[in-house]
């Protein structure tokens, strides 16, 4: 994995970056479960022998915000697991979710924190389970799509990849303009595309969707007003927002207990694509790591790192995704090819 080369970093005016960390990984539990038995969330684990994917996303915030505007939303669940690699940020910048409601209820209490001390914020969102080859060519792309949001109060932009491949496990972005430098209307997502559906799209210049998303904290919170206004209510009344109301506010804890699972992408994005506009990322080598066949791809393609005992140690991560396959590979436990 590529890292920038050193340089004078000019941040985003207003911009605070907002790193997903917070999910469980289900579908890589094959590689990320210890030969002991313990789950390690795929965020804390490195790819190769360098930085926790977790790491490795607040390294990408730092080219569009500085770390005091750099944010992280986990589980409490998984403290022993991100309590060391996020003690770089301010404490008041951890966002705990007292348990799993899904991407867009930890994406709304990260936007109410935020709206509460900052109502002019612009955010720029990003998963920590992304991989990128090409470091410094995608910190460009998230740079123009954080400046584009920071002037103006009421677009939402997100980023799309072109496709290196047809990939049908994929999500796609549809296009208003096809193959545009600018940034453009979204017509639809299709998730997952049968092989002639995923052929049209190619053919219509369909974007992969990498899930990451800028726009005003303003902005952002409306995508909630159309179907999930108890939500907000609820869990501003109960982090004590600037709008929030009532003698007896509910605690965080006893809000999630109230929530059902809801996906940002799926119940949010995808129901409003017409208030979205995306920008698409010159080619560079990004891949989902959701499952073990995504990961095993990358490790293939890969540049060549230093072996376990060769590499200086890096604390902010658990568990190496490549010696974790290695080791099952000599177990025979693991079939899927590189």
């Amino acid at each position: 994995m590529t890292t920038p080369p050193p340089s004078r970093t000019v941040w985003v005016d207003g911009t605070w970056a907002l790193v997903l960390a917070g999910g469980e990984g289900r579908r890589l539990h094959p590689l990320t479960t210890t030969a002991s038995g313990v789950v390690v969330p795929k965020q804390f684990c490195s790819l190769g022998y360098g930085p926790s994917l977790l790491t490795q996303s607040l390294i990408r915030a730092g080219s569009v915000a500085p770390i005091i505007q750099t944010c992280a939303v986990v589980a409490a669940r998984h403290q022993w697991w991100w309590d060391q690699p996020l003690r770089s940020l301010p404490k008041e910048n951890v966002f705990v979710q007292p348990e799993n409601r899904g991407t867009a209820h930890g994406v709304l209490l990260a936007l109410l924190k935020l709206e509460a001390r900052d109502p002019r914020a612009n955010v720029l969102m990003l998963p920590a389970d992304h991989y990128i080859r090409h470091e410094f060519l995608f910190s460009r792309s998230l740079r123009e799509v954080a400046e584009l949001s920071a002037r103006t109060e009421d677009e939402i932009f997100l980023l799309g990849a072109d496709p290196e491949r047809a990939d049908p496990e994929l999500g796609y972005i549809l296009p208003a303009i096809q193959r545009s430098r600018k940034p453009t209307g979204v017509l639809s997502f299709v998730e997952k595309p049968d092989s002639s559906r995923l052929a049209e799209l190619l053919k219509a210049g369909a974007l992969w969707n990498m899930f990451i998303i800028a726009g005003s904290v303003q902005a952002l919170l409306a995508l909630y007003e159309r179907s999930h206004q108890s939500s907000v209510a609820l869990t501003r009344a109960a982090i004590g927002g600037k709008k929030s109301h009532g003698p007896q506010a509910p605690s965080l804890a006893e809000v999630y207990q109230q929530l059902a699972t809801v996906d940002f992408s799926r119940d949010l994005l995808e129901p409003q694509a017409s208030k979205l506009q995306v920008l698409g990322v010159p080619s560079c080598g990004w891949n989902d790591l959701s499952t073990p066949k995504r990961v095993i791809e990358t490790l293939s393609t890969m540049p060549a790192e230093p072996k376990r005992g060769e590499a200086p140690l890096l604390s902010s991560a658990i568990l190496s995704l490549a010696d974790q396959y290695g080791r099952l590979a000599r177990e025979k436990r693991f079939s899927l090819p590189l």
